[in-house]
């Protein structure tokens, strides 16, 4: 089994998308939340905020060519608030978001990010304004999200950065999939099955 990967930092261009609390269903509109799979959910990201009721495109930063091959998303406060759909970070991570910097999350959303890799981390209000406007101003700068020395970097700029150690501890020693790591100690985990009396016939 391939081993899950240790994210200790990421970097790439980003997206600006201002605005405090944006809820889960601005991410992803529940009538796409009727899927069989989460495999296409990219491309209705952000849908009703992206397009008109004619397929139209709006003014959107996910529309903006500059944009276009940015792959970390720079963010408010309170980012993923709203219901807990799982469907929401998948629709992201299938739009091509690796990382998301903002200046807090909604707990479940972020953990949600967490077990899909997906590294979510706050800087201040004043920080996050200054990170906006330098994408917004030039769209090619490098941003870098580094979680053991907890920073972040935007062009030759780097700024203090925060991120709870549970999530990156996870991520840095490549916990975050606990499917995978479940599936990795199976062997273990029947072995000590077998010794508790009242697990008799686990296995």
């Amino acid at each position: 089994m391939t081993a899950t990967p240790h994210i200790a930092s990421v970097t790439g261009t980003a997206i600006p998308l201002p605005g405090d609390d944006i809820d889960t269903d601005r991410i992803i509109p529940a009538r796409f939340m009727r899927c069989v799979s989460f495999d296409g959910l990219g491309q209705f990201a952000f849908y009703d905020e992206r397009f008109d009721e004619n397929g139209n495109e709006k003014d959107h930063p996910l529309n903006n060519p500059r944009y276009r091959e940015a792959s970390i998303l720079v963010v408010g406060n309170n980012f993923g608030c709203g219901s807990s759909r799982e469907h929401a970070p998948q629709a992201l991570m299938r739009y091509g978001v690796k990382a998301i910097i903002g200046i807090s999350f909604a707990d479940i959303f972020r953990g949600n990010c967490t077990t899909m890799g997906i590294p979510t981390i706050c800087v201040s209000r004043e920080v996050n304004k200054r990170i906006m406007q330098s994408i917004i101003d030039e769209p090619q700068t490098e941003v870098g999200l580094h979680l053991d020395e907890l920073r972040v970097t935007v062009g030759s700029n780097e700024f203090a950065a925060t991120i709870p150690d549970d999530l990156r501890m996870a991520l840095t020693q490549g916990m975050w999939d606990t499917t995978s790591v479940l599936l990795a100690n199976v062997d273990k985990i029947e072995a000590r099955a077998a010794a508790i009396p009242y697990m008799d016939g686990f296995a």
